[in-house]
């Protein structure tokens, strides 16, 4: 049996522990939360799958950016600030650095120094993360960087939240998600919103279980990490990954199937469990919209659409959301 890495906080473990124990404890349906997927091992295969032939989405988020950025830009205030809400390494929010720098000094904040909290009563604030500051960085070509705090207050503020993120929230919960962002934004402040859009079932599985098996190596590295970091017991070579379309809720979902009757022990949960054969542990969703979908959420979460691009290789949608 595998002891807890001794290199992680006691909070990690405590925190990872409980929703370990809380997910896979559901009634019905056993699941792992999705965020527990990126570790550093799950990000690297993560990003081996972005480049994958049967991975288009990354691609056509990045042609969309690079072909319309400065159309995106030209609605958008100036001047204007611009924050990461979650497109990962950020290398894709550069096309619309690059078409802001040129026709303004750029303050940009990257996603790892952003954090969205609720503070007392119905106060939402932007705020640092625990332990870092909120730093500027001037996104203009061949010029140093330039940090320096923001002033709270100053200025427009547009938002990215590239990629599909928006995907893996329940659709209620990607309402809820507006909502909460609508609170915090000021009215005429902007969210650039990446949509994956519905396309052939069929396209659809072979991206989320590729034949070179990296979708696989990613999901079951969920379990390998459990072992790693919670001492757990899970035996890899008796789990097969399974990606499924759910029709009703317009999804696709990964899961780990247990390919016999078997028993798990997490020690730092504080857990014992048994899983019959055949029975999954549910450990990702990919919710997929209608194009004419997004406006729609856009008018009841408190936003206006005011572009849309869509990209026709890969179905996929940048949705320039402005707070009314």
């Amino acid at each position: 049996m595998a002891t807890p890495a001794p290199s992680l906080s006691l909070r990690h473990v405590s925190e990872f522990a409980a929703d370990v124990r809380e997910s896979l404890t559901k009634p019905g349906q056993r699941e792992l939360p999705s965020k527990y997927l990126y570790d550093e091992v799950g990000s690297a295969l993560f990003e081996t799958i972005c480049v994958l032939p049967q991975y288009g989405l990354t691609r056509a988020d990045a042609r969309l950016l690079e072909k319309y950025a400065g159309e995106i830009v030209g609605r958008l205030p100036s001047p204007i600030q611009v924050a990461e809400l979650g497109s990962g390494s950020g290398k894709k929010t550069r096309w619309i650095l690059e078409a802001l720098s040129r026709r303004q000094k750029t303050y940009y904040y990257p996603h790892r120094n952003i954090a969205v909290c609720t503070g007392g009563g119905d106060k939402r604030t932007w705020t640092d993360r625990p332990g870092q500051h909120r730093w500027l960085r001037t996104a203009v070509p061949g010029r140093a960087a330039r940090r320096g705090r923001r002033a709270r207050g100053a200025g427009p503020f547009a938002g990215t939240f590239l990629g599909s993120t928006i995907g893996n929230f329940d659709r209620g919960a990607g309402d809820a998600f507006l909502r909460e962002m609508r609170a915090i934004l000021q009215t005429g402040d902007a969210l650039l919103l990446g949509t994956d859009l519905e396309k052939s079932v069929e396209l659809q599985l072979l991206a989320y279980d590729d034949p070179a098996g990296v979708t696989a190596a990613f999901n079951l590295n969920l379990l390998a990490r459990i072992n790693r970091e919670l001492g757990a017991d899970f035996d890899l070579s008796s789990f097969e990954h399974h990606a499924r379309w759910n029709r009703v809720e317009r999804r696709i979902e990964m899961h780990l199937r247990s390919t016999r009757r078997q028993t798990v022990h997490i020690p730092a949960a504080s857990l014992r469990f048994m899983l019959n054969e055949d029975e999954t542990i549910w450990t990702e969703s990919s919710h997929k919209y209608k194009a004419e979908e997004i406006p729609e959420m856009a008018a009841h979460t408190g936003f206006r659409c005011e572009g849309q691009w869509i990209d026709h290789e890969w179905p996929f949608a940048q949705n320039l959301l402005i707070a009314g």
